[in-house]
């Protein structure tokens, strides 16, 4: 109880003093919070509590960033598929995913090795545009759109809890490359269920409540990509990514401080 109260404070007296000493501040830190969370499907005091007091929190603090990258973007979608992406983005990904597709007993070969028997894993050949392990040549050339790649791997019967991702200057493309036929493993994204056996493809924005569960004894493998969103201002978008390269090239562990760094 006394945890749950020390959340309320952190984000009460902070808010409060904003509101006494810059009130437009405060005002549109409040305004572009509750945008975020309305785009839910069903917004819930559960869903409220997370975002504001829980893990949302990073992604409520740069909720008027990414509602600024709403205003450059085309119309946000949610759950994408291919076709949703001009050509060049569309090409980007697909020519990436063949990649995966052609070395992918490699890979997962190479990753299992370092995996070991820790519960989540997670491998980064590109990050934020730089580039961050050379064993793949053509995750290392530039790429316009595409600016993170990697792979996720969780052991058997190991599971995420609900989450929001920080940023919307990108979008979530998920690749599954061990996929199951199995219910027990999938992404929920929005309370919406996403079976990989259905389609090893799953591309999404990920600022949205979301989680991914294997319940299976086998181990999941999923390549993820993050695309620039689609929009008429590609340049200013990249012009962010490499403030947002500097920002955050030391805190990927505030993002993903529960997995094992694969090197």
């Amino acid at each position: 109880m006394l945890k749950q109260y020390s959340r309320y404070l952190r984000v009460i007296i902070p808010l409060t003093l904003l509101f006494y000493f810059v009130p437009v501040v405060a005002l549109i830190f409040v305004v572009c919070g509750v945008v975020d969370i309305s785009r839910h499907r069903v917004v819930s005091a559960g869903l409220m509590q997370k975002y504001f007091i829980g893990n949302g929190l990073v992604t409520w603090l740069l909720s008027p960033v990414n509602v600024f990258f709403d205003l450059i973007s085309e119309r946000n979608k949610y759950i994408y598929t291919l076709d949703d992406f001009p050509p060049g983005h569309r090409s980007e990904i697909e020519n990436v995913l063949k990649v995966f597709d052609a070395d992918k007993d490699e890979i997962i070969a190479d990753i299992r090795e370092k995996m070991g028997d820790k519960k989540r894993g997670m491998l980064f050949y590109k990050w934020y545009d730089k580039s961050t392990n050379q064993s793949v040549p053509a995750f290392n050339e530039d790429m316009t759109y595409i600016k993170t790649i990697g792979v996720s791997v969780f052991n058997q019967k190991e599971s995420t809890s609900l989450h929001f991702g920080p940023l919307r200057l990108t979008l979530r493309v998920l690749y599954n490359l061990t996929p199951l036929k199995s219910d027990n493993v999938f992404i929920e994204v929005d309370g919406q269920k996403h079976y990989w056996h259905d389609d090893p493809l799953f591309i999404f924005d990920d600022t949205l409540l979301h989680r991914s569960i294997n319940e299976e004894d086998s181990e999941r493998y999923c390549v993820f990509v993050d695309v620039l969103r689609p929009s008429a201002f590609t340049g200013l978008q990249n012009i962010f990514m490499k403030a947002i390269q500097v920002i955050f090239k030391n805190f990927s562990g505030i993002f993903y401080s529960r997995w094992t760094f694969l090197r």
